[in-house]
């Protein structure tokens, strides 16, 4: 039985992962899963094309979708803006596929209001020494910068505890395999495992002792 086409969103802290993860559920299972690209008000970063990482928009292009009511759910994030376009969902939704959103908490809650078949996603290494390692090694930003998105990854892990699936990203093939059986199983409704709320707990705490910690 080919199961139901949802709404699958992807939320993490910058350098959690979902965007290599969402790549790589499609690249896997184009049948199964489709994504929806979206559009922001910031500037592109090296090798990111137009239309395909994002839609790079004019925040009053941004602001006009927003009052003709384009967008499923929209945010700020960083100073930016960011939104789904509904048509590209319903587009994907009717092609008989699951669509991936690659979005912020934020997003992610106003998509669970509006939808309740929707299945949100909340991704992290199970170190997070490793969240900002990554933050670090990726270079495209000062470290007052990384310092902000630690601190918005604190809020937004405190925020975690609201997604139907919390999934750890340490190896990339099990991550994928997770998520993709999350989306074909999983019955829209909160089904954690007790034990991974004193992890993240822990992970909260753990977090801010690294963000004491120079930057290397």
């Amino acid at each position: 039985m080919t199961p139901t086409p949802r709404i699958v969103v992807l939320s993490a802290p910058s350098g959690g992962g979902k965007t290599t993860i969402a790549k790589a559920l499609r690249a896997r299972y184009p049948d199964r899963f489709g994504f929806s690209v979206s559009a922001t008000t910031r500037k592109p970063r090296a090798a990111e094309q137009d239309g395909v990482d994002y839609r790079f928009w004019k925040p009053s292009q941004f602001l006009a979708g927003v009052k003709d009511g384009q967008f499923l759910e929209h945010a700020q994030y960083g100073g930016e803006l960011y939104g789904t376009l509904r048509s590209d969902v319903q587009k994907i939704l009717e092609s008989g596929r699951h669509v991936l959103l690659d979005i912020e908490v934020n997003g992610a809650s106003q998509v669970r209001r509006l939808d309740s078949e929707a299945l949100t996603i909340f991704i992290l290494p199970s170190d997070p020494r490793v969240l900002v390692q990554r933050l670090v090694e990726r270079r495209s930003e000062s470290s007052e910068e990384i310092q902000r998105r630690l601190e918005r990854a604190i809020e937004e892990i405190s925020d975690a505890r609201l997604f139907h699936r919390w999934i750890r990203n340490d190896d990339l093939d099990e991550a994928v395999e997770s998520v993709k059986r999350a989306a074909d199983e999983h019955p829209a409704r909160f089904a954690r495992d007790p034990k991974d709320i004193p992890w993240l707990k822990r992970y909260l705490v753990d977090l801010q002792s690294e963000r004491q910690r120079p930057l290397r």
